[in-house]
């Protein structure tokens, strides 16, 4: 028989352990793909848990997926597409096409965003089915293992920062040194930001400027964040990376008049942001979400030109459960990376 491996929880919050299962056929406008990395991203640990509605066990997680096409759907080839092409697939994993925000082309806002992992088996898997318009072509210049995570933790930041209102030469503080924040850093300082890291510990000092900070905030350090902030002109725009409300909000009263909070680390504890400080500041506060497929190509091209990469440590497929544990206990540093192949 024909067979494949995924890695999958077959009840929430259960072990993801490998089975075996006959390899199916893409459908028309589908892909079927041969995964050589995936990244394990935090929110992955929301489809593993069933926190999510409309999550089904079992649960095949993964949505940081790079690889290649090994076969075509009917239709495929009319996108543009061939087998052997280099493809990725983030949080984006394609949209219904008729929605208010698809009709507005604003397709990462899809009422039925077709996320890996929760609408369809993802890429702890040796090979995964993607409809063509969640594919981002990798370029040529980058691996699979750092295209995977791009897919997902770096368009984030880079759609974060882009679309942001800070214009080059602005002072930008980006909050965490993590998954998200390590490549934050590297973007912000790429698009020309005055770039502060903001991190627990002096010993990550030297750690933030070898990404490309120009200043390093330790948020241990007994100085408020915002205290520092100001110290430097306040910040136009806070690139909040670290899932935590109260280290979030403590970087509020950094900003500059009529600046920006972008929030991407997710927590669900309020944010106590009070009106008054809204208002007496003229504050924007934006919660930015990944990113559709060409924004993915446009992170990763942008990536290239930069010399900007993920930090990752790769595992393979027999050993994604122990990855998955230490990406939760807090473990990884950055990016932990599957790759089935290896």
């Amino acid at each position: 028989m024909n067979t494949y491996r995924v890695a999958q929880a077959t009840a929430p919050n259960g072990t993801l352990h490998l089975t075996e299962r006959e390899v199916p056929r893409p459908g028309a406008g589908q892909v079927r793909i041969a995964v050589e990395a995936c990244g394990v991203c935090h929110t992955d640990a929301l489809f593993v848990s069933g926190a999510l509605p409309g999550v089904s066990f079992p649960e095949v997680p993964g949505h940081e997926i790079a690889g290649h096409i090994e076969e075509l759907g009917e239709g495929s080839e009319d996108h543009g597409w061939r087998v052997g092409d280099r493809v990725a697939v983030g949080w984006f994993g394609g949209s219904c096409g008729h929605c208010t925000s698809c009709r507005r082309g604003d397709f990462i806002l899809c009422a039925d965003l077709k996320v890996p992992g929760w609408a369809y088996d993802g890429g702890f898997a040796d090979k995964v089915i993607a409809p063509v318009d969640a594919l981002a072509r990798i370029p040529d210049a980058l691996s699979a293992t750092d295209a995977g995570p791009m897919a997902c933790a770096g368009v984030t930041v880079f759609n974060g920062l882009r679309r942001s209102s800070a214009r080059p030469g602005d002072l930008v503080a980006v909050l965490g040194l993590g998954g998200l924040g390590h490549l934050g850093v590297q973007f912000a300082a790429a698009m020309g930001f005055e770039t502060v890291a903001i991190a627990r510990g002096a010993e990550k000092a030297d750690f933030a400027k070898q990404l490309g900070a120009h200043h390093y905030v330790d948020s241990t350090s007994g100085t408020p964040v915002a205290e520092a902030l100001q110290s430097l002109g306040g910040a136009r725009v806070v690139l909040a990376t670290a899932g935590n409300s109260e280290a979030i909000t403590a970087t509020v009263p950094g900003l500059a008049p009529r600046g920006e909070l972008v929030v991407i680390g997710a927590d669900t504890t309020p944010l106590g942001v009070t009106p008054s400080q809204m208002l007496m500041g003229a504050y924007v506060l934006r919660g930015h979400p990944a990113g559709t497929a060409q924004d993915v190509e446009e992170a990763m091209a942008f990536s290239v030109l930069h010399g900007i990469r993920p930090m990752t440590e790769t595992v393979p497929l027999d050993d994604v459960d122990t990855a998955f544990q230490r990406m939760l206990a807090g473990k990884a540093r950055f990016r932990m990376v599957v790759a089935p192949g290896s």
